[in-house]
């Protein structure tokens, strides 16, 4: 039985020696790079070796005459349907996780954010739609606490991908066919890429003048955006807060730092937003220098929602010596899912420069799955 394969990386070398070992022909294997592992790979048996002169899409010259079966293994190439057109039996990808569930790039990571005890596999047939043909073999497996995605991946994704791919190209060379049972559209989710990025910049060191902004009244949308859009507009700097919705009611106390001259025009821009609905007031505020030693940081921080978030970050931040001097955290509510926000002031020693801090932060917010954003503060802060 003649197969293309069309994959990438370690799960697609796998695949590939799998599929030799078990008597399959494979005249080629597809590949996004030329030094892709798999492409060394295929180099070595001496297998013809296909690069994609577009990453994303799989044409139909890639394939061969004669192909039986087209096998997909970690590929974000779309396989067209002119390729599938040319393969007798279509072609079939693995997926890791239940389908109709985590349809997506990041089935792994959100199998782990979203806390589900079990994980699982899915061979399907190759379609139009977001990983949506029809299923062809299944499994599932338990998910071991405090696993991370990489870790539930190696030891148990990515061994039952490789058995399912060979179990179910085994089914299609004995019996000319391929199983197939339709997707349950009413479970369907999303597993769409999480960024994963640390960004450092370090404000400059302008002297800055002090202002308290407290707002009270009816809740509303857009509250906290026009708090925000008018600092910006006189060059302020929203550097802590205390924000509550409760009740209907709204309540909020912003710090921001402003250059001295803005200090008046900005006062006078956000006492224009009281009314009848909201009462704004603003007065000056104390700003203190940080410690001998240290610098202030502020931190921005985006991610799927989950339980654990501010104690990892927080016993991360301890470990480095930085101090939490203001945290701020909210839930947002999108029609996925909830995500979490952190805006905290950080004390870090200035021993731990811009690129050390993001150096050591990288590899949390990657394992956390978050969008990790910082502005260094000013070394003074005068009143």
């Amino acid at each position: 039985m003649q197969c293309a394969l069309v994959g990438s990386r370690y799960f697609g070398a796998l695949v590939f020696e799998a599929l030799q070992k078990e008597g399959f022909w494979i005249p080629v294997v597809v590949v996004p790079a030329a030094d892709d592992r798999l492409a060394l790979a295929a180099q070595k048996a001496g297998v013809a070796v296909h690069v994609l002169a577009n990453p994303k899409v799989v044409p139909g010259d890639a394939i061969p005459p004669g192909t039986d079966l087209i096998v997909a293994a970690h590929t974000h190439a779309r396989v067209s349907n002119e390729a599938l057109g040319e393969a007798r039996l279509g072609g079939i990808g693995y997926h890791p996780s239940l389908l109709p569930r985590h349809r997506g790039i990041a089935a792994v990571e959100w199998t782990v954010l979203e806390g589900d005890p079990i994980a699982g596999g899915s061979v399907y047939h190759l379609a139009d739609g977001w990983d949506a043909g029809a299923i062809a073999a299944q499994d599932w497996c338990f998910v071991l606490r405090g696993e991370s995605a990489r870790d539930l991946w190696e030891r148990a994704l990515a061994p039952m991908g490789l058995r399912l791919i060979t179990q179910v190209a085994a089914h299609a060379r004995q019996h000319g066919s391929l199983p197939a049972f339709a997707q349950d559209e009413r479970f369907a989710t999303r597993a769409p890429m999480i960024r994963r990025s640390v960004s450092l910049t370090e404000q400059g060191g302008a002297s800055l003048a002090s202002i308290v902004v407290t707002a009270h009244g009816e809740d509303r949308a857009g509250v906290v955006s026009k708090l925000s859009e008018r600092a910006r507009g006189f060059g302020a700097n929203w550097t802590g807060s205390r924000i509550s919705s409760l009740g209907g009611r709204f309540a909020g106390l912003v710090h921001f730092d402003v250059p001295p001259e803005n200090v008046e025009r900005l006062t006078a821009a956000l006492n224009e937003l009281s009314s009848g609905a909201l009462q704004v007031q603003v007065t000056a505020g104390t700003s203190t220098p940080p410690p001998a030693g240290a610098r202030r940081v502020t931190l921005d921080l985006v991610g799927a929602d989950r339980t654990g978030i501010v104690n990892d970050l927080s016993t991360k931040l301890a470990t480095l010596g930085v101090s939490i001097e203001d945290l701020n955290t909210t839930v947002i509510e999108d029609s996925e899912r909830q995500r979490f926000q952190v805006t905290a002031l950080l004390l870090v020693p200035k021993s731990i420069d811009n690129e050390a801090l993001e150096r050591e932060l990288k590899p949390l917010a990657d394992e956390m799955l978050l969008d990790v954003v910082f502005a260094g503060a000013p070394a003074t802060r005068p009143a």
